[in-house]
């Protein structure tokens, strides 16, 4: 772990229970006067805090220092993700968060299951994990979208991954939002929406599964 998530540090005066107790004393085995690095995610701030009280059920420390810190890549990337199976994105989310995906919004598209149902704070929880692991200093923004029209609107400088003789790596400076497609792909009344100088696709004859199109995407453009 790169630091520990508390959304209350940055207080003088820091107490854990339940979750961070049992992770920092129980498993890391944290005792008296060891030094911990917390984030809440919410600033760009890193803070140092000192152990200071244990008993059975909490713990509490003293803040030593503050300092922002940015930890964040460079270059922004803002996914549009044709909703899939959730435990699929639950699988697949932590690793674009680790690339430095900026945002994704899941869009229900035409061939998206309606009944598929996106489980933001379960989503967050993960992401929090994630950044704790790779040193980010926020996660991903998440949002929903009805459909991929509605999407659009709002983003109207949106590529779209599809069958194309134009090559995602030719365009991956000027990609800053991209729309990939559910299982299934595009539905032919989406596909003529779309701006055809907007599309890319891989130099590839296979058809990719959606988070291996998304993965691999994103590394490209980003990484």
């Amino acid at each position: 772990m790169q630091f520990t998530y508390d959304e209350f540090c940055g207080s003088e005066i820091l107490e854990i229970k339940d979750e961070v107790y049992n992770y920092l004393i129980k498993a890391r085995r944290h005792k008296i006067d060891d030094e911990i690095y917390f984030r809440n995610l919410k600033d760009n701030n890193i803070y140092l805090y000192k152990l200071n009280f244990i008993d059975k059920k909490k713990a509490a420390l003293n803040l030593i220092s503050s300092e922002e810190k940015i930890v964040l890549n460079d270059n922004k990337l803002h996914l549009g993700w044709c909703v899939v199976d959730p435990k699929t994105i639950e699988k697949y989310i932590a690793s674009l968060n680790e690339m430095g995906v900026d945002k994704i919004t899941f869009i229900y598209a035409d061939f998206s299951q309606k009944n598929f149902k996106i489980n933001i704070e379960k989503l967050e929880k993960i992401l929090i994990n994630s950044s704790s692991q790779c040193g980010r200093s926020n996660i991903i923004k998440l949002e929903t979208c009805k459909n991929l029209e509605e999407f659009m609107k709002k983003n109207s400088d949106a590529y779209f991954l599809d069958f194309s003789k134009v090559c995602i790596e030719y365009k991956k400076n000027e990609i800053k939002t991209l729309v990939v497609g559910c299982e299934g792909g595009f539905s032919k009344n989406e596909r003529e929406k779309f701006n055809k100088d907007f599309i890319v696709g891989f130099n590839s004859n296979l058809i990719l599964r959606s988070e291996t199109a998304l993965i691999s995407a994103s590394s490209k453009i980003i990484l």
